[in-house]
């Protein structure tokens, strides 16, 4: 059950009878016949919720004068004038919905600040309280992180093995320290040659006098070396050929 609230209460206004307007330039106060109002009572502002009322009433007895419904403001509920910041132009509704619009006026500026940063207020409140509800019904949209249906992901990787990462390492190391590094075994797996096998000490040729040296001319790395059968019992004067 929502409870009637008294935002406002002002012991003494005046209400002016108010011609029609004439352009687009608003009500000026200085057209009224500010002298002679047509009525003096007191002004209640008064909210139910989010409804906001001025209610004119008499000082005495309360009897209500007039009903200034306010949906919002500025609007067309509550009007400054052109001329002075002490009066208002008020559309008040009777009880079948009719309306009407009169002059109101403050006898003090004060008042009328009073009036205006009541009205403000009340419907900073208001908006407020929707954006609230508007919250509760409506929560805010966590962030999806997630694929949708058709997307796809690219992600560039360069896997270097373990072993080739290390051999790297090992080489680059040797050419920093000395700039040498080990030579690779031949392909194919092949082997050096053995050198060949030295003939018997009795059989080496001696040097003659052709001035050649002492070692023959050999035939090949792979030759079988001469034996006992082949190799002449005497020493020539030249050099004998393996």
């Amino acid at each position: 059950m929502e409870y009637e609230s008294v935002l406002l209460v002002k012991q003494e206004v005046f209400v002016y009878k108010i011609p029609p307007r004439q352009s687009n330039r608003g009500y000026r106060a200085a057209d009224w016949n500010l002298n002679e109002p047509t009525w003096t009572g007191r002004l209640r502002m008064v909210s139910k919720g989010k409804t906001l009322a001025v209610k004119l009433e008499d000082k005495t007895s309360g009897a209500l004068f007039a009903n200034c419904p306010v949906e919002a403001y500025p609007g067309v509920a509550i009007e400054s004038v052109s001329d002075s910041s002490r009066y208002f132009v008020l559309r008040i509704q009777d009880d079948n919905g009719r309306n009407a619009f009169i002059g109101l006026g403050f006898g003090d500026r004060s008042d009328s600040f009073d009036l205006n940063v009541a009205l403000q207020d009340h419907f900073k409140w208001v908006k407020n309280e929707e954006q609230i509800e508007k919250e509760k019904v409506e929560p805010k949209q966590q962030l999806d992180l997630g694929f949708k249906e058709g997307e796809t992901i690219k992600i560039n990787m360069k896997i270097t093995k373990k072993d080739g990462s290390e051999a790297s390492a090992r080489s680059g190391g040797a050419k920093k320290a000395g700039g040498l590094g080990l030579l690779p075994p031949p392909p194919g797996g092949s082997k050096i040659a053995p050198p060949p096998t030295a003939a018997s000490p009795s059989h080496q040729p001696t040097a003659g006098s052709g001035g050649q040296t002492e070692w023959g001319e050999f035939t090949s790395a792979g030759a079988k070396p001469p034996t006992a059968a082949t190799t002449p019992s005497k020493t020539n004067a030249n050099w004998v050929q393996f």
